[in-house]
């Protein structure tokens, strides 16, 4: 056999599969779409769980945005081959929100009650904090870190692409501004419901839950943070990706890291930053010894 076609087998054999699913939502009352990426040689009757990372889209995007555009399935394959992933499960939700119980949709309360556990009775994953994670891109990037911020012990890590966690508001141009989940029923932006549902909302109680108290003891350990943002960003993403980066350094100083790529909101960047988010999310995904005590 030649090498290119040894090459071309050997890349087709260590391929996940990938498909589109639904399910009926009692929150949304219509059918809830995903896409899941399989590890190559998926095993239901495994002996242990496989680890699963949710991952988010953006604004006005959908469940297959991570695999026609994310190179989800190739970076995936890659990192899994070369033994820097464990062989893992991937759950790309769609959402007509911006994955928040907003105007047009419960998308949050959907996320929790009926995806998860779909999920988790679906497929051979683990349902344990130390096999799951969440990221998102943009306004997934939004949606991710207020689903750890808000339920940190469901996630061993999380990490948020170019995030448009603007604080105090988004930016003039952010479609955050006409987006149905922040238009009341005037068609008008609500700021005082995006500063309900922002991540700063969720800060105080995340930083009581995971702050040693006097006695040493903590409720849970907190959630590590990976963020990137692109340098030319039309949202100024860079700034507002310091911004919150530096607000959870005073609450976690070991668990945030922050990478800046050349380029602007676009799929280039999250390209590129999508190998070191999930190298960085697995130093704490799958790994039960960190989490025993909790």
């Amino acid at each position: 056999m030649g090498l290119l076609s040894w090459l071309i087998l050997s890349s087709h054999a260590l391929a996940g599969d990938v498909s589109h699913q639904h399910f009926f939502s009692p929150t949304l009352d219509h059918n809830y779409p995903y896409t899941v990426y399989l590890p190559d040689d998926y095993d239901t009757d495994a002996t242990t769980p496989y680890p699963v990372v949710y991952l988010l889209h953006g604004s006005f995007g959908n469940e297959r945005d991570w695999v026609t555009r994310g190179n989800l399935p190739q970076t995936a394959d890659r990192l899994i081959a070369a033994g820097h992933l464990p062989p893992t499960v991937f759950v790309m939700p769609g959402s007509r929100s911006w994955w928040v119980d907003g105007y047009n949709e419960a998308a949050r309360s959907a996320f929790f009650n009926d995806l998860l556990p779909h999920i988790e009775s679906t497929y051979h994953v683990g349902g344990e904090r130390h096999l799951r994670g969440v990221a998102g891109l943009s306004a997934g990037g939004y949606g991710a870190l207020n689903f750890a911020l808000e339920r940190p012990e469901l996630f061993a890590a999380v990490a948020a692409l170019s995030p448009a966690s603007y604080a105090p508001a988004p930016p003039a141009n952010s479609s955050a501004r006409r987006h149905p989940a922040f238009l009341d029923e005037q068609g008008q932006f609500d700021h005082e419901r995006w500063e309900a549902l922002n991540y700063t909302a969720h800060l105080e109680n995340y930083r009581l839950q995971v702050t040693p108290r006097t006695t040493g003891e903590r409720d849970i350990s907190p959630v590590p943070l990976y963020i990137s943002a692109g340098r030319s960003d039309v949202y100024d993403a860079e700034f507002h990706a310091r911004l919150l980066r530096q607000t959870m350094e005073r609450i976690q100083p070991d668990d945030v890291r922050l990478d800046l790529y050349p380029g602007g909101h676009t799929w280039r960047v999250w390209r590129a930053s999508l190998p070191a988010a999930l190298n960085f999310m697995f130093q704490h995904i799958d790994q039960p010894s960190a989490n025993a005590a909790e």
